[in-house]
Formats: C-alpha cells, sequence, structure tokens
C-alpha cells in the first residue's frame, strides 16, 4: 500500500520556502475508493503550491492521481494556510 501523504510530502517539500510548517493529513471519506489529502502551509508557500491559474495545483494532482491508480483509488487534495 502506498503512504499517499508521504509521497505528497515529498512532492510539495522542495516547492515551499519553510518546510518546517509544511504538513499533510489525510481525512476521512465516505466513499471507501476516494483520499482526501490536506496540505498545510503558511499562505505564501499555498500561493506557490497553487501557482499561476492553478498550474502547480493541477500538476500535483495529475501526478497523484497516477500514483492512485494502481490501488484503483480517486484522490483529492486540498491546500489551506495556517
Amino acid at each position: 500500500m502506498i503512504d499517499y501523504e508521504k509521497v505528497l510530502y515529498n512532492l510539495c517539500e522542495p516547492i515551499v520556502s519553510d518546510a518546517l510548517n509544511l504538513s499533510v493529513k489525510r481525512m476521512e471519506t465516505l466513499d471507501e475508493h476516494e483520499i482526501c489529502l490536506y496540505v498545510y502551509a503558511n499562505s505564501d508557500d499555498v500561493a506557490r503550491l497553487i501557482g499561476k491559474k492553478g498550474a502547480m495545483a493541477s500538476s500535483i494532482r495529475q501526478m497523484m492521481s497516477v500514483a492512485s491508480r494502481k490501488e484503483d483509488k480517486k484522490i483529492t487534495i486540498k491546500f489551506e494556510s495556517y
């Protein structure tokens, strides 16, 4: 089984300027085929993670969806600031 939290953290860590305030949490969903992940960071870092017109967030979501296809899961990623 893939540790999605660790994979997402490792994808986001080089992008943010303050890696100490970066955290990824998995939230439970009602659908057993869905994984909901929240990325928490400083507001400046969240802006970097989302990118211009959401391009960076879209790329991160696409990479995570490729990883989840092996287990037939749908991944939802939300970005939140402290």
